[in-house]
């Protein structure tokens, strides 16, 4: 038994351990997500305009079997190196004469267009800020796939901890009398506010 409970204590600090920054980035996060609307936020906008090279205008033009294929990987790389817009492996939008391409991202927006046939680029990013970008990261908005799975990851060790503290509270719930009333609470009281106050 002793070994038994000692294990739930090892699952339960270790769980801790993992998502304790985690925790404190998304309670944060919840703050400011509940208070957005007073949260004051200037979005910074950058432009671009260039020409595409001609070696590498001739690499769009001509028939494309895909309308959402990703740009050739010498413009995104020219792009990159030029400019510092990364477009990897990103779906484009063809159509005659013209490719766009949205480019989302945590905390800020950006696209770009590119005329096939004259060359011009156009490249424009928003950048919303800091707690924007947070937000997005709480909320998973446009943050990839390693995100997507570090969020699934952080939600199991979360379910971990409190499954565990829980059977914790209840091998000391005979010392501890108020244990099982504030347990109580914890469920209580978010159903009474949903059934009272949200319509």
């Amino acid at each position: 038994m002793k070994i038994y409970v000692g294990s739930i204590r090892q699952w339960h600090w270790i769980s801790s351990a993992i998502c304790l920054v985690g925790m404190l980035l998304f309670a944060i996060t919840g703050i400011t997500l509940n208070h957005a609307s007073q949260i004051p936020a200037t979005p910074n906008i950058t432009q671009v305009e260039t020409q595409l090279p001609e070696h590498l205008l001739v690499l769009l033009q001509g028939d494309i079997e895909n309308e959402k294929a990703p740009l050739p990987e010498a413009v995104g790389q020219w792009l990159r190196d030029e400019h510092r817009i990364l477009v990897a492996g990103r779906a484009a939008e063809w159509s005659d004469g013209e490719v766009y391409l949205s480019l989302p991202r945590p905390g800020g927006d950006a696209w770009m267009t590119i005329d096939t046939q004259a060359g011009d680029v156009f490249y424009e990013k928003t950048d919303r800020g800091w707690v924007s970008y947070f937000n997005d990261l709480h909320k998973g908005r446009n943050t990839g796939l390693v995100w997507f799975w570090f969020l699934d990851v952080f939600a199991l060790a979360c379910i971990i901890f409190c499954v565990t503290g829980l059977v914790l509270l209840q091998r000391h719930a005979g010392s501890r009398p108020s244990t099982w009333p504030m347990v109580g609470l914890g469920l209580v009281l978010p159903w009474v506010l949903i059934l009272l106050f949200i319509h």
